[in-house]
């Protein structure tokens, strides 16, 4: 059976950069801006031209860069935003307007002052003055994970008929649960006229940590777009980790979906994004953490060195990781010893890593983590006449 296509849409460098400290010049917005069109990211937020002259240049040079991906530049619903916008987005094959406006009770009450009926007043408003430059125009309905389904779903097929072709509905504040998000998007694909025209988008938050759950179950239950960012980076808690949602939907085939991405990228692509924005990756962060293939656990060891797929549900190299890693600690056993004793040239009797074995729990309950030197230095010292092999 053939997939589904789901396309990424990668604002590392508009919701991502917005993160206090991790402001990056145009230079260096190039750099990743190449690297995400060659992982294969379908749409690339490139920032908000409008909000500084730095960011309208940056989206401007993108624009004449990227050979592949969409370059989207964001707006406000107001005719200048969509003016700067347009302008900075001329150069670009593939131009996308982004522009918006909050949906629920509250931003309508105490962000705009205004009413329901006042909101789709302006976002067709919006929708259509993009139109007129742009064929692409995605729309946003800010805080939708807030906002009433029903009125929600009178604003968008209000703005499917202005001429949206995207529907960005982002849990802004990332309160709802997947169920909660999923529902949302089948009630949109079975309430909406004209649904069928226009894709629906996933824009999770991640600040109760349910941003990748969130924008699984929104594609489970029809979305066709994940908004996200390398290494899960932006406002607050964060965005969608770029890395974790393809690599979920194509660790289960079975849900029949898939992406454009070349997943062996991902790790490289991590590191690049976390160099120039200074925000270290956390070890235990899905996929691309240091950790994320390492074993420091003796059963676990044993287990990955008989067969790699006892304890790992990917292959490290699919995301570009050289190979696991076995960490030898004093939670270590013998197998994993004997196994990094190898590596670094020593084939070892049996009675020879019980001897070993010994000394080196002796090494491991003072250091943290033994490493290559310190195996040289424990065969040594355990008196077995162990000789290299090449």
């Amino acid at each position: 059976m053939s997939k589904d296509n789901v396309h990424i849409f990668d604002t590392t460098l508009r919701d991502g950069e917005q993160v206090p400290g991790c402001k990056l010049d145009t230079k260096q917005k190039l750099v990743i801006a190449d690297r995400l069109d060659q992982l294969g990211v379908d749409v690339i937020e490139a920032g908000f031209p409008i909000s500084s002259p730095g960011d309208f240049k940056s989206v401007e040079e993108i624009a004449k860069l990227i050979k592949n991906a969409t370059v989207c530049g964001l707006t406000r619903a107001v005719r200048k935003d969509i003016e700067v916008a347009a302008e900075a987005l001329k150069f670009a094959r593939r131009p996308r307007i982004h522009t918006g406006i909050g949906t629920s009770d509250s931003h309508i009450k105490h962000k705009f002052n205004s009413t329901r009926e006042g909101i789709i007043e302006r976002a067709v408003e919006a929708v259509k003055y993009a139109k007129s430059f742009v064929e692409d125009v995605e729309f946003y309905a800010e805080d939708a994970g807030r906002t009433d389904n029903e009125f929600l779903a009178r604003i968008c097929e209000e703005v499917i008929k202005a001429g949206a072709t995207v529907l960005n509905i982002p849990d802004t504040t990332g309160y709802c649960l997947p169920e909660e998000y999923g529902a949302k998007m089948k009630y949109l694909r079975e309430n909406v006229k004209g649904i069928h025209t226009a894709i629906l988008s996933c824009h999770c938050h991640n600040d109760l940590g349910l941003a990748t759950a969130n924008s699984i179950s929104g594609v489970i239950n029809g979305a066709r777009q994940i908004e996200c960012t390398i290494n899960g980076i932006g406002e607050r808690a964060g965005n969608t980790s770029l890395e974790e949602v393809v690599m979920i939907l194509r660790q289960h085939p079975y849900l029949n979906l898939d992406t454009h991405i070349n997943s062996k990228l991902l790790y490289d692509t991590s590191l690049m994004v976390s160099q120039k924005m200074g925000m270290p990756v956390q070890p235990n962060k899905a996929i691309v953490g240091s950790n994320a293939f390492a074993h420091s656990s003796g059963i676990h060891q044993d287990g990955v060195i008989k067969n790699r797929e006892t304890y790992e549900i990917m292959d490290p190299e699919d995301v570009g990781v050289n190979e696991s890693s076995i960490v030898l600690t004093a939670r270590s056993g013998r197998a994993a010893l004997a196994y990094r004793a190898k590596k670094v040239g020593y084939e070892l009797t049996k009675l020879q890593l019980d001897s070993v074995y010994v000394e080196f729990l002796k090494f491991a309950d003072i250091k943290k983590e033994i490493l290559d030197n310190d195996i040289h230095e424990i065969i040594g010292s355990s008196n077995i006449n162990a000789e290299r092999v090449a």
